[in-house]
């Protein structure tokens, strides 16, 4: 499907982005039939997977995809513009192993991701949605850990970076909170990350020219046992 684009480029999502309309009705009754397995929508289901939370324009996604090519790469974007920019954006480079999800990633993680299917979440400048009243909007809440330590694999890892001082206290507040789920270690920058760089987002470069300082922790899961 084709969107036309203020500067005049027409952008594709066809192969690598998905909407949330297309997905199954989910049958509350039947929690874990109506879940999906995101590893099959690739055509190597077999290959270890990850999943980012908010791609943005797909920058994390386009560097490590290219880089990690036996990994397969799911990312979830809220807002329409960037979800059709970071899928046509695969699509014109041919990225086989990156799909793009136009939905709500903690109602896709809680309603539709099957148990146990991923190897790392990455949350990487969240909107820290400052205002207290907000709050509620974050990404990571209590009962979102709750369900990431459900969808990731055994040493599963969920990593966190931000540069927004009050959303840092409040990961390390909800991390101190749930240490019966993660065990919390240093950050290490994925491969795709320049030098100096956690991991090379368009946030990050531009918050970086601001001299903002950037925060950042992994969360590894704990057996369920």
């Amino acid at each position: 499907m084709s969107f036309s684009l203020a500067r005049g480029r027409q952008l594709d999502t066809t192969g690598w982005g998905l909407e949330a309309s297309d997905l199954p009705a989910f049958d509350a009754e039947h929690r874990a039939a109506s879940r999906l397995d995101p590893r099959k929508w690739f055509s190597e289901p077999t290959a270890r997977f990850e999943l980012e939370i908010g791609s943005g324009k797909g920058t994390f996604l386009v560097q490590q995809a290219v880089l990690k090519g036996d990994v397969n790469y799911l990312g979830i974007e809220h807002a329409a513009e960037f979800y059709r920019y970071a899928a046509d954006r695969m699509r014109r480079r041919q990225i086989a192993n990156v799909r793009i999800l136009h939905a709500d990633a903690a109602e896709f993680v809680r309603y539709y991701c099957a148990d146990a299917v991923a190897a790392v979440i990455h949350l990487y400048f969240s909107d820290p949605w400052p205002k207290k009243r907000h709050h509620k909007r974050r990404v990571v809440q209590d009962r979102t850990l709750a369900d990431f330590h459900r969808v990731l694999q055994p040493a599963g890892e969920l990593r966190l970076v931000t540069d927004h001082d009050d959303l840092w206290a409040w990961y390390e507040d909800h991390a101190d909170r749930h240490v019966h789920l993660f065990e919390r270690r240093p950050f290490e920058a994925p491969e795709s990350a320049g030098a100096d760089e956690l991991v090379g987002t368009n946030y990050e470069r531009k918050f970086a020219r601001e001299d903002r300082p950037f925060h950042a922790m992994t969360l590894v899961k704990r057996s369920d046992e």
